[in-house]
């Protein structure tokens, strides 16, 4: 008989008394927030986080290369680096389907499955161990007992309507009776504040009085925002700060007063940047990126058709190469280019464990100051039209530009309201609101901090386990030693 799930995986359901089952087995339930963009350096600015560490501890966290969030996410949740659990990015270039996708979402692209954290804790603690992973990243299907994650839902006329996959799939239902839709344009996008982290602060505490469960695994995507419109040092990322530190302190004192150790992560520091690097522009310019024009006039981005381009990502890109004889000219080319600090062959890839068979041939690093685009057409009359709007899926690259409205457009509310008018009377049109000039983001990220205190943190209310510093690759062992602190 075929399993219908996953090693490991067991029952949610048959598994509703495993908190006080847990407890005779010496485990200590744990919350762990993932406040995305937290580093030592902002601490200054949420001090009820940063109460936690005093309380317990706090210690600089070193990340991975590269330090965006798929890839550090599945760090932390596997002990191992994406040389063996193959996330080298927030997406990668399909080679057998001749494709780029980024934001997947299932679970079984992330090698390692043995090591995941919910599995070790089986192995560790027995069936009492039980895990809800709420809005962590690669979150569909993978062997844990609660799970939520944006799922939108996108009818054959246009539309994205918000909604979410979970498990089981009745909490769907019971978290969006309860809280309503899920905020999903606050989640990303131009209109993304705190209304997104909000909801999840609260879906996670429903989860854990319904559920009760021994690990519960918070991501709060707030920080990302404005420390990426206006910088770190910004009077609107200090702003932010305070807005993250008021919903994560409430559900961090909730569930210290219900008996949980509660422990603070974050996956990277976003940093100044100044300008931009087109680098598909300059692989273009080289003769190395192909094009196919569309008969609507757009220029799409011919991967299997070209020598030489990049998976644009953040201060990272992955530049695959088609025929290994060309590997050293596309690298010359990539380091005449202002802005690219490294290129990283096969070899200097394996230096930080990022060599892995989905990366590129190449790795190109930003400058401290300098993020890539996937810009890849050379005259705007040719851009593809998902350009300007909000489109993870179909930019082979990711865009920071979709967090702007973009500054040209008159009267952009008024835009958007007719734009949806329009698409709830059932007209096919596309919200064109995204600009396409670089130079507006002031923060970015993926490169590995050059001090600690420009990097992630970790902190825990309980300090007998203190660390100095800590690896990414340690974080999976250090949070299986917390519940063991019962």
């Amino acid at each position: 008989m075929t399993a219908l799930y996953p090693p490991g995986w067991i029952d949610c359901n048959r598994r509703a008394g495993a908190l006080a089952e847990g407890r005779m087995q010496g485990m200590r339930p744990l919350l762990v927030l993932n406040v995305v963009g937290l580093t030592p350096g902002l601490l200054e600015h949420t001090p009820r986080l940063a109460a936690i560490g005093r309380a317990g501890f706090t210690a600089p966290l070193g990340t991975v290369l590269p330090a965006v969030t798929c890839s550090a996410q599945a760090t932390m949740l596997t002990g191992r680096l994406p040389r063996d659990h193959g996330i080298v990015g927030n997406g990668w270039y399909f080679r057998d389907l001749a494709e780029v996708w980024l934001w997947r979402q299932s679970n079984a692209l992330v090698g390692c499955e043995q090591e995941k954290i919910w599995n070790a804790g089986r192995s560790r603690f027995g069936d009492g161990f039980t895990v809800a992973q709420m809005f962590w990243w690669y979150n569909m299907h993978a062997a844990v007992d609660c799970a939520a994650t944006p799922r939108p839902i996108y009818p054959a006329d246009g539309r994205k309507i918000p909604s979410l996959h979970t498990e089981p799939a009745a909490l769907k239902h019971e978290l969006q009776e309860s809280l309503g839709r899920f905020p999903l344009f606050h989640f990303w996008g131009p209109t993304a504040d705190i209304v997104s982290s909000r909801w999840i602060a609260a879906a996670t505490r429903r989860v854990m009085e319904s559920r009760r469960p021994t690990l519960t695994l918070s991501y709060l995507p707030h920080l990302d925002y404005d420390l990426q419109r206006f910088g770190p040092n910004s009077p609107e990322a200090v702003r932010a700060c305070g807005e993250i530190d008021a919903v994560a302190g409430d559900l961090a004192e909730w569930a210290a007063n219900a008996g949980h150790t509660v422990s603070v992560v974050s996956e990277y520091g976003i940093g100044r940047v100044t300008a931009a690097v087109d680098i598909n522009r300059a692989l273009r310019r080289a003769g190395l990126l192909a094009v196919q024009e569309v008969d609507l006039g757009w220029e799409l981005l011919d991967c299997g058709g070209s020598e030489a381009f990049a998976v644009a990502d953040h201060q990272i890109a992955h530049v695959y190469v088609r025929r290994p004889e060309r590997v050293a000219e596309v690298a010359a080319v990539l380091r005449s280019v202002g802005g690219v600090a490294e290129v990283l062959d096969r070899e200097a890839q394996a230096a930080y464990g990022l060599d892995h068979p989905r990366a590129g041939e190449l790795v190109a690093v930003a400058a401290p100051d300098r993020w890539f685009t996937y810009y890849y057409w050379l005259d705007d009359a040719k851009m593809p039209d998902f350009a300007r709007t909000v489109d993870i899926h179909r930019k082979p690259g990711y865009d920071p530009a979709e967090l702007f409205l973009d500054p040209h457009l008159v009267f952009p509310k008024l835009r958007i309201a007719w734009t949806l008018a329009k698409k709830t009377l059932g007209f096919r049109t596309l919200m064109r609101v995204i600009g396409t000039d670089a130079g507006i983001v002031r923060g970015s990220h993926g490169r590995l901090p050059e001090r600690d205190g420009d990097g992630p943190v970790f902190m825990a209310s309980d300090a007998s386990l203190r660390r100095d510093r800590l690896a990414l690759a340690d974080v999976r062992d250090l949070l299986l030693d917390l519940v063991a602190r019962g």
